[in-house]
C-alpha cells in the first residue's frame, strides 16, 4: 500500500482530477508530466514554470532555542537570521559527510525547513540527536502544507502579476504573507539557478488549489506551463544541481558536491567542521561532482554506475538523462581530480560488460 502525506494526496488527487497522471515514488506521489515535454522545458528555460514540490521534506521547528541549535550543528550562520529571512544550511556528520541540505524559513515563533524528501527523516533525527537540553520541538510539516515552485526567466514578472508590487520590493531570500483574490499563502523569494530569482508558495491544500487555478486562468501572454518531474530532472542535470540520495548522501562531503557557498568558514564550530576545514585548508578534496556526456544511451535505473579507465575505478555516475538542449545522453558523476579536465575520456562499464565512452563536461551543461 502506498503510504503518503494527506496534504500531498489531496493536491495530487486534485491534479489527477484535472487529467494528469501520477506515479508513486518511495511512499509519495508525483506528476511526471502535464503537457508536452519540450513545452515544459521551454517554459523552464525561456518562460515561467509552475512545479508542485509538495513531495519535498517539510520540517517544523518550535522552541526558543531552535535557531541557535541549527546554527551550532549546521554549516551556515543562522543565529542572527531575521524574521521572514531565508537561508540554506547543510547538516554534516562527524566525518564531514552529507546528512542533508535544507532551506530554513524563520517565522520568528517557529521555523520551517525544506529538504529533499529522501533526507527528511535523517535531518529530523539529526536535529533531535543534538537537542539534548535545548527547547526545540521537531515536527513533520508535510501534513500541514503544500509547496509550489515558480521558476524561469519570466517568473518575477508573473509573480508580480499574481502578488502585486510587493514582489519587486522584497529582497531575495525573504518571504511575506500574501492575501490576494481570496487566496492566502506565504510567498518566498529565492535566489535561483542561472542568476534568476524563483518563488515558493507555501499554503494549505485549499489555498494551493486556488493558486494553481488562478495562475492557469491568468497566464495571459506568458509562456506558462505546469512542469512535471521528467522535465525538471532533465533541467536539474543540465544545470548540475545535486539532490538526495543521488549526489547527496553519506559517501560525499559538501566540498566534493560543490556546495562551498553554503559553508560559513568563519562562524566556528559545527558538526563536521574540523574535517571540512582541513579538507579546504590543505586542498585534500579527492574528487568533484562534474558532468559527463556519453557516446551512446545507457540504462541507469537510478543506481550508481562505476566509471573506469584501463580497468581502474575513477568515479561513479549518480544521475542520468537525455538532454533536449544537447541532443545527447548526459549525467552527473563524482570523478577523481586527475580526470577532471574538460574533454577527458572515461569509459563506462555496464553490467553486461558493454563499454560506453564518456567525456568530462563542466557544469552547468547549459548556461
Amino acid at each position: 500500500m502506498l503510504v503518503t502525506d494527506e496534504k500531498n494526496v489531496q493536491l495530487i488527487d486534485y491534479l489527477e482530477s484535472m487529467g494528469f497522471t501520477s506515479f508513486p515514488v518511495d511512499g509519495y506521489k508525483v506528476i511526471n508530466g502535464y503537457s508536452n515535454l519540450a513545452e515544459e522545458l521551454d517554459s523552464i528555460y525561456n518562460g515561467v514554470a509552475l512545479r508542485n514540490i509538495s513531495h519535498q521534506g517539510l520540517i517544523e521547528l518550535k522552541g526558543k532555542d531552535a535557531l541557535d541549535l541549527i546554527h551550532r550543528i549546521g554549516t551556515n550562520s543562522i543565529k542572527e537570521l531575521p524574521k521572514e529571512g531565508v537561508k540554506k544550511t547543510i547538516f554534516t556528520s562527524e566525518k564531514g559527510r552529507l546528512i542533508g541540505l535544507a532551506t530554513l524559513m524563520n517565522f520568528e515563533n517557529y521555523q520551517i525547513l525544506v529538504c529533499d524528501r529522501e533526507s527528511k527523516l535523517k535531518v529530523m533525527g539529526w536535529i533531535r540527536k543534538y537537542a539534548i537540553s535545548d527547547d526545540v520541538e521537531v515536527n513533520d510539516a508535510n501534513t500541514k502544507y503544500n509547496l509550489l515552485e515558480l521558476s524561469g526567466p519570466q517568473a518575477e514578472s508573473f509573480a508580480t502579476l499574481v502578488c502585486g508590487n510587493m514582489v519587486n520590493e522584497m529582497q531575495p531570500n525573504s518571504f511575506k504573507i500574501i492575501h490576494t483574490e481570496n487566496i492566502l499563502f506565504f510567498m518566498i523569494k529565492l535566489s535561483g539557478e542561472r542568476g534568476k530569482n524563483k518563488f515558493w508558495f507555501l499554503a494549505d491544500f485549499e489555498n494551493s488549489k486556488r493558486l494553481i487555478v488562478y495562475m492557469k486562468e491568468h497566464k495571459g501572454v506568458f509562456n506558462f506551463n505546469m512542469v512535471g518531474e521528467e522535465a525538471y530532472s532533465i533541467f536539474r542535470v543540465e544545470q548540475g544541481l545535486p539532490i538526495a540520495p543521488n549526489e547527496m548522501n553519506d559517501e560525499y562531503n559538501p566540498l566534493e558536491t560543490g556546495l562551498e557557498d553554503i559553508i560559513d568558514f568563519k562562524k566556528g564550530c559545527y558538526i563536521g567542521q574540523e574535517v571540512i576545514a582541513r579538507l579546504q585548508t590543505y586542498n585534500k578534496v579527492q574528487k568533484k561532482l562534474v558532468g559527463l556526456k556519453f557516446s551512446d544511451p545507457l540504462i541507469f535505473n537510478n543506481g550508481h554506475i562505476v566509471l573506469e579507465d584501463n580497468g581502474e575505478e575513477v568515479g561513479k555516475l549518480t544521475s542520468y538523462v537525455i538532454s533536449h538542449k544537447l541532443k545527447a545522453p548526459i549525467g552527473l558523476a563524482y570523478i577523481r581530480n586527475s580526470y577532471l579536465t574538460q574533454g577527458t575520456q572515461i569509459s563506462v562499464k555496464l553490467s553486461d560488460n558493454k563499454i560506453i565512452k564518456s567525456e568530462v563536461h563542466p557544469l552547468p551543461f547549459v548556461k
